[in-house]
C-alpha cells in the first residue's frame, strides 16, 4: 500500500481551499471526479480518493499552510497510539492521513446513534497520552470524534502544540454526564445542534459552563 496515494496526486492539485473569516469553514474551489469532500473544518477541507481509498487527504487553506508540517510533526509524536489516525506523509499544502470509517459524535447526535460511557473514557485516556507527549489536547469536540466499531478516534491534532485550555472537551464531557440520558437514542434536530454549537462559540470568555447550560435549559423549555 506504500506510495498508493501518489495515484490522487493529479486531482489534488485541481482543489483550492479558502479560509474564511469569524471561524468559519473554509470555502473550496475546483472539483475532480476523483476526489470526495468528507469533511470540512475552519482551516482545511478533508477527502477521500476513489484511486486510493485507504488514505484522507487534508488540504490547508492557502494562509493557513503553514501549519500542515506543525500537524505533521504533532502526528509524529502520536504515532503508534490506537486513539488518531496514522499521518503517512505531507507536502507543503495537504497531510496524507489514514482514513479512518465511523461517524463523528455530532452526526451520532443528529442521528440517535447511542454513544457509550467507553467513548468518553477513551477520549479521557487519549488526553492523557497527548499530555505524556509533551502536548495540549486542545480542541476536543463532537465533529473530532469518531464512534468507531464501538470505540473513540481523534481525527483533528492541529491545536495540540497551543497553549492553554480551550474547556471544550470538559463541558462536554460535563454535558454528556449531565444530560445526555434525556435525549440517548433520539434523533435532535440540525437546527438545534447548530444553535448550541454557534451560541457556546459566540459566548463570552467569562460565561461559564453553569451559565451556558442555564440559559440554552431557558431557550429550550420556550420550545
Amino acid at each position: 500500500m506504500e506510495n498508493d496515494w501518489d495515484k490522487a496526486i493529479g486531482s489534488l492539485s485541481k482543489i483550492k481551499v479558502f479560509s474564511n473569516p469569524n471561524n468559519e469553514p473554509v470555502t473550496i474551489s475546483g472539483e475532480a471526479d476523483d476526489l470526495k469532500c468528507i469533511g470540512v473544518g475552519t482551516d482545511a477541507a478533508v477527502f477521500q480518493a476513489l484511486s486510493a481509498p485507504a488514505y484522507a487527504f487534508k488540504i490547508y487553506a492557502k494562509d493557513k499552510v503553514h501549519k500542515v508540517q506543525v500537524e505533521a510533526d504533532v502526528y509524529q509524536l502520536l504515532e503508534g497510539s490506537p486513539f488518531f489516525p496514522t499521518c503517512f506523509a505531507s507536502s507543503d499544502e495537504y497531510l496524507v492521513l489514514s482514513y479512518e470509517e465511523g461517524k463523528t459524535l455530532f452526526d451520532c447526535i443528529l442521528q440517535g446513534v447511542h454513544i457509550p460511557e467507553q467513548i468518553v473514557k477513551e477520549v479521557e485516556d487519549a488526553r492523557e497520552y497527548i499530555r505524556n507527549k509533551g502536548l495540549n489536547p486542545r480542541d476536543i469536540h463532537l465533529k473530532n470524534i469518531l464512534l468507531q466499531n464501538g470505540k473513540a478516534k481523534i481525527i483533528d491534532v492541529s491545536e495540540y502544540t497551543l497553549q492553554g485550555n480551550d474547556c471544550r472537551w470538559e463541558h462536554l464531557k460535563k454535558g454528556y454526564e449531565q444530560y445526555y440520558h434525556l435525549i440517548d437514542g433520539i434523533p435532535v434536530p440540525f437546527w438545534l445542534v447548530e444553535t448550541i454549537r454557534k451560541w457556546y462559540n459566540q459566548r463570552g470568555r467569562n460565561s461559564s459552563y453553569e451559565e451556558f447550560t442555564k440559559n440554552m435549559l431557558k431557550f429550550l423549555y420556550k420550545k
